[in-house]
């Protein structure tokens, strides 16, 4: 199973961040599992790049990938020395949410808690907003 699954929403009431943009929670766990990817990684600046696209059966999808080219529209959000980064398009639909890693029985993977998601595919790895 795929180690980067969305789930649906949650609702989130984190306030905007000191430059106005919306804020983007990172737990502490999403954090060390990604310091744990980049141990492997020739790069050891990169972070981790989390990006809305359309597509989907909902009509946008959550997209993860390990980056290390910074924008000046980037929105980075650091956590215990690592760093999530959404694009400010992305920002968009995913202000007031929450990146989480679920280390479950069954899989193991990132999980997104989005308050802009009005709903959700049956497989959680797209969304619709309202």
């Amino acid at each position: 199973m795929s180690q980067f699954a969305p789930l649906p929403s949650a609702p989130s009431s984190a306030p905007p961040a000191a430059d106005g943009a919306p804020r983007i929670g990172f737990t502490a766990a999403a954090a060390k599992r990604v310091a744990e990817i980049l141990k492997g990684e020739a790069n050891p600046d990169q972070f981790l790049r989390l990006s809305v696209s359309g597509g989907g059966c909902s009509g946008f999808q959550y997209g993860f990938a390990l980056d290390a080219a910074l924008s000046p529209e980037d929105h980075v959000v650091e956590r215990d020395g690592v760093r999530l980064v959404v694009d400010e398009v992305s920002l968009d639909l995913l202000g007031g949410a929450e990146v989480d890693f679920d280390n479950g029985l069954m899989a193991q993977h990132f999980v997104v808690r989005n308050p802009n998601a009005a709903s959700t595919c049956g497989c959680g790895n797209s969304f619709a907003t309202a």
